[in-house]
């Protein structure tokens, strides 16, 4: 089994339960905002609508097609008129609403505390996200997750974003890490695994979903409880 020194860990959907964490905050702002009395059929209906608009969203942002604020100031107008409300009066306070009950979340996956409690005492640990830096902050406090990384890189302080190369090497070059000795760990096939492959550095296909992708990861897990075989 190959030594490792250096573990990168992706945040959302690999650490940090973000579906259930946004789920979870959707829910309470249409209720909060009384989205039903402006015609928003249900929370679910209000959640599906979500997840159709911001998806494409976050796509456009990782290709550089769209900017932070753009993304922030379009998105809850564009989920309305999804949701058939094209004339609602979305509260100012709507979008900051919403990132900050999100990202006040603490539901992680099943195992993380576990295995990161096994792993610290072994290895340096860090984070590589694309997303923003006071939400992502923000997320590893309220979640407990702070204490056990030594860094934490986004792609908002970098400038580039995963899959970007150029992102793994900033990520080694502050950590002091060589890519022999570094392991990244990520759900999403392009922007952990791919990234990292490209970076030169040997990668965790994190998969609870059984997804099927083009490449073949170094390794892969269905749960996080599983890095213990490897690491």
């Amino acid at each position: 089994m190959k030594t490792y020194q250096h573990l990168f860990f992706d945040l959302d959907h690999t650490l940090w339960d973000y579906d259930r964490n946004v789920q979870e905050s959707l829910s309470e702002l249409f209720l909060h905002y009384k989205l039903e009395e402006l015609g928003v059929l249900s929370s679910q209906h209000f959640i599906d609508s979500f997840y159709a608009v911001n998806f494409k969203l976050w796509s456009a942002y990782d290709k550089g097609e769209m900017h932070k604020d753009e993304l922030r100031g379009t998105r809850f107008p564009r989920i309305f008129a999804h949701a058939g409300i094209v004339d609602a009066v979305i509260p100012e306070e709507f979008e900051g609403d919403f990132m900050h009950r999100t990202s006040s979340k603490p539901h992680l996956f099943p195992h993380t505390i576990e295995i990161l409690d096994y792993l610290k005492p072994k290895y340096k640990l860090y984070v590589i996200t694309n997303g923003f830096d006071e939400s992502q902050a923000r997320k590893m406090s309220s979640s407990g997750l702070s204490d056990y990384f030594e860094l934490v890189v986004t792609s908002e302080t970098t400038g580039h974003k995963k899959p970007d190369p150029r992102i793994f090497q900033y990520a080694m070059e502050q950590a002091g890490a060589s890519k022999e000795y570094s392991l990244m760990i990520g759900d999403n096939p392009i922007s952990d695994i791919q990234g990292a492959h490209g970076a030169g550095i040997d990668q965790v296909f994190f998969n609870p979903l059984e997804k099927a992708i083009e490449m073949t990861p170094t390794y892969t897990i269905s749960h996080l409880r599983e890095l213990e075989d490897i690491l």
